[in-house]
């Protein structure tokens, strides 16, 4: 491995993993560290929560899904002093790392430093970049189960998108992003039990597409959660019209029909 001078130089990347990871001393014989009991390892950092240099340079070279075995001399890992108690001073140690899942931040931690007029200025791609890349983060923190933070990497993805647009087609693009992060707030918003937020965001995306099945859905779904069945099955009926087949739509009449 190269000097850590060669690298000290380099700016770390703002890269988000998930990574599966046990360290042992030098001989394989003693576990000091290890996420491997977690079902759901946290979205780490490199440069913030994840900062031995060794396992950050290592980390840099992997691809999602990958796994491999790391062994960090001292000047790459805890040093000369080491960490005690669990760690001697001028220890070799090793590191068997998996990554599991892997988003780039770092266009988005760049674009929340901007003012707001810097933030104007910026083209739509960029921009539209930024707001999937705080959607891609809201559906992984959806598919963890942790709602409260999916929500608030939603609405975050939304705030980008009042970007000013000079066309139709740019806005156009625009709409587009916000139809999806609507939708994806409705249905957050079920799995936290708010239903009457649940119903804003659905019908926020009905303004925008009166035909879709996946708006109407939600809405029923909320309506029927806060026993207003009327405008539940008026909801999914609508639904079932554009997608009669839908197993998720007709189940959710029939439980309406037992009301």
């Amino acid at each position: 491995m190269k000097s850590n001078s060669c690298f000290s130089v380099l700016p770390t990347p703002r890269f988000g993993l998930t990574v599966k990871y046990s360290g042992y001393l030098g001989n394989w014989n003693k576990l000091f560290c290890s996420n491997g009991n977690s079902k759901y390892p946290r979205l780490m950092k490199l440069g913030k929560d994840i900062t031995l240099w060794g396992l950050e340079i290592g980390l840099l070279s992997m691809t999602k899904g990958e796994a491999a075995l790391f062994v960090l001399t001292p000047e790459y890992a805890y040093g000369q002093r080491g960490c005690p108690p669990s760690i001697p001073p001028n220890t070799t140690v090793l590191f068997k790392v998996e990554v599991l899942d892997f988003i780039d931040s770092e266009e988005c931690d760049v674009f929340f430093e901007l003012t707001y007029e810097q933030r104007d200025r910026l083209p739509l791609a960029k921009v539209l970049k930024v707001a999937a890349t705080e959607r891609e983060f809201g559906n992984y923190f959806f598919y963890k189960q942790c709602f409260k933070i999916a929500k608030d990497r939603y609405k975050r993805a939304l705030s980008i998108l009042g970007h000013s647009s000079s066309s139709k087609a740019e806005q156009s693009q625009i709409n587009a992003s916000k139809l999806l992060l609507f939708l994806n707030l409705s249905l957050t918003y079920l799995k936290l039990e708010r239903a009457d937020r649940a119903l804003k965001y659905g019908e926020l995306a009905l303004e925008m597409d009166q035909g879709n099945a996946k708006a109407l859905f939600r809405c029923g779904q909320a309506c029927l959660y806060m026993r207003e069945y009327s405008k539940s099955r008026d909801f999914l009926v609508r639904a079932q019209c554009i997608q009669p087949f839908n197993r998720d739509i007709n189940n959710e009449l029939k439980k309406l029909a037992r009301w």
